[in-house]
């Protein structure tokens, strides 16, 4: 792919205005408040909530989407869009019920309310916990795989594409929270222009095939010529139906890795729990809504490149060594686009893997700087001292991530359900967990170590149970399907139901059997705080209507 003198332009223009509005909003926040560290950490008090909701959307798309949903779009679907959707809904879920709950209790950490409700033994271990699974897997993962993905664009080395995000993104987070949530803003505005872009073009490519021009005519050419991609929920006998078991997308496991993702976690978390209840709930709000365009932009062109594929029309760019590899149409599109349409591109996928590092990268110094430096080593640290800690951990962290990435072998193919389904094996013990830790009183610590451990093991054990027996007593009742080969295996969203279940059920015998320990503490919660505004319930209505109303096209069919 060749990169003209417009396209660097269009992408320095990019990297000047995040570079310049970010130092101004340095400069302004420092002039205004100092460098107390919530307000580092934080940005308490100072995020609107149009830059909660950008700046959750910025760093939950990555490449991650770019390239693995749109593969999986290629491969299965617009049904691969349920996460995407349901993401949407679960963002209100948590604007009602968790978030109200945080705020009451003053907490700013996910480790500092398991030390609140279940004690400090709960705590050191899932922020060790966290620490590692942030640095090992998802920073090295976010970092690697948009390094694959820009040298796809740009035809620039991925140590050099590496090093230049990672050196990006930590600039970024050495500014603080109010920094990443404002520059954050920018970064989505790069990353729905320029996919709404690389959307449009592909709809008018497979216009082409029919002789027409237009998005507008490609999308119902493309409705023409790959119904079935269309198909939001999967039946019995669809091949992907591993991946996407039926009804069990709206109703079963999906809502266990998203309410883990988007309620227990620091990342994402993070950019509401400096503000007032209100505006963290406009934000995530506000995010749910951006949340139901993305579907248009990271899945409907992989829907399209396998239009184009069956047609000829990409020859065979999506061939390695003559085997498919859906993971590569986002980047064939981009090959694709004219001058100056490249630099968008480029521009929104650096702001998408910039924006997702930065938030990743703040996390981390967060939790090691608040409940390990503060917490463990140093109880006595000034501000100063914390803020120091934790932009020196922003270094260290992305340092680290830089070194290993290229020797984990990681794999991008398939890449986005690969890493739904290794993501699922710890998400229900860690939502089972924090739950009960909300709603049940009588929860122990011992019942929430149980959980760290006991939502792995059964998840390790349900993954490899088809190789000691023979699961196909469980097809007629829709617990198990045909891997392809022959063999019976339960679909991993159904594994994280049962998981979650089972962990529950662990829980409640646990911390009815034994005594109630002195490290576990009930939170303040009452029910007065989930009322929620008028304006507040008739958005949330509307994303549901919508919801509705896509799903009703396949109750109709």
């Amino acid at each position: 792919m060749k990169i003209t003198t417009l396209d660097t332009v269009v992408f320095l223009v990019y990297f000047v205005v995040v570079a310049a509005y970010g130092f101004w909003i340095y400069r302004r926040k420092n002039a205004g408040s100092g460098s107390a560290s919530r307000d580092y950490f934080l940005a308490e008090g100072s995020l609107t909530w149009w830059a909660i909701g950008a700046s959750l959307i910025a760093s939950n798309i990555s490449a991650e989407q770019f390239i693995g949903m749109s593969g999986a779009g290629f491969k299965i679907g617009m049904a691969i869009a349920v996460y995407e959707l349901m993401a949407a809904a679960t963002l209100i879920v948590v604007a009602i019920f968790f978030m109200p709950v945080y705020l009451k209790n003053h907490i700013y950490t996910m480790p500092q309310f398991l030390e609140r409700r279940y004690g400090k033994g709960v705590a050191m271990t899932m922020a060790l916990f966290w620490l590692g699974l942030y640095i090992v897997v998802n920073l090295t993962s976010i970092l690697y795989l948009g390094a694959l993905a820009i040298n796809s664009v740009s035809g620039v080395g991925v140590l050099p594409c590496m090093l230049f995000m990672a050196l990006f993104a930590t600039v970024i987070t050495l500014g603080g929270m109010k920094v990443i949530g404002y520059t954050d803003v920018i970064q989505v505005v790069c990353l729905i222009i320029g996919g709404l872009v690389t959307t449009w073009l592909a709809l008018d490519l497979v216009a082409g095939l029919a002789g027409k021009e237009g998005a507008i005519a490609g999308a119902g050419e493309l409705l023409a010529r790959a119904n079935g991609h269309f198909d939001m929920v999967l039946s019995r006998d669809h091949p992907s139906y591993m991946d996407l078991p039926g009804l069990s997308i709206l109703i079963g496991g999906v809502w266990i890795a998203n309410l883990n993702y988007w309620g227990c976690n620091q990342y994402i978390t993070q950019r509401a729990l400096g503000a007032d209840l209100p505006t963290a709930r406009k934000g995530l709000l506000f995010a749910a809504f951006l949340k139901l365009l993305m579907p248009i932009i990271v899945v409907l062109p992989g829907i399209a490149a396998y239009a184009l594929d069956q047609s000829g029309a990409l020859g065979g760019a999506l061939r390695e060594g003559g085997e498919l590899n859906p993971d590569r149409a986002y980047p064939t599109l981009l090959a694709l686009l004219p001058s100056g349409l490249k630099g968008i591109a480029f521009a929104a996928l650096t702001a998408a893997v910039v924006a997702s590092l930065a938030g990743k990268a703040n996390s981390i110094a967060t939790i090691f700087t608040l409940d390990l430096y503060r917490g463990r080593i140093n109880p006595k640290a000034s501000e100063e001292r914390m803020v120091w800690v934790g932009r020196v951990s922003v270094v260290v962290a992305m340092a680290i991530a830089v070194l290993i990435a290229p020797m984990l072998g990681i794999d991008k193919k398939g890449g986005f359900q690969y890493i739904q389904e290794y993501t699922g094996f710890v998400s229900p013990g860690i939502l089972a967990m924090f739950l009960l830790g909300f709603f049940w009183k009588k929860a122990t610590s011992a019942a929430a170590m149980f959980a760290t451990v006991g939502g792995l093991v059964f998840s390790v054990i349900l993954k490899f149970l088809p190789q000691m027996m023979d699961l196909s007593f469980l097809g007629p009742i829709g617990w198990a399907a045909d891997n392809g080969s022959g063999v019976y295996e339960i679909p991993f969203i159904d594994r994280m139901f049962l998981v979650f279940f089972a962990v529950v059920a662990g829980m409640v015998m646990i911390s009815l059997a034994g005594k109630r320990d002195g490290a576990a503490k009930a939170l303040v919660v009452e029910r007065r705080l989930f009322a929620v505004d008028r304006g507040f319930a008739v958005g949330s209505a509307a994303v549901c209507v919508l919801l509705a109303v896509i799903y009703a096209r396949q109750a109709a069919a």
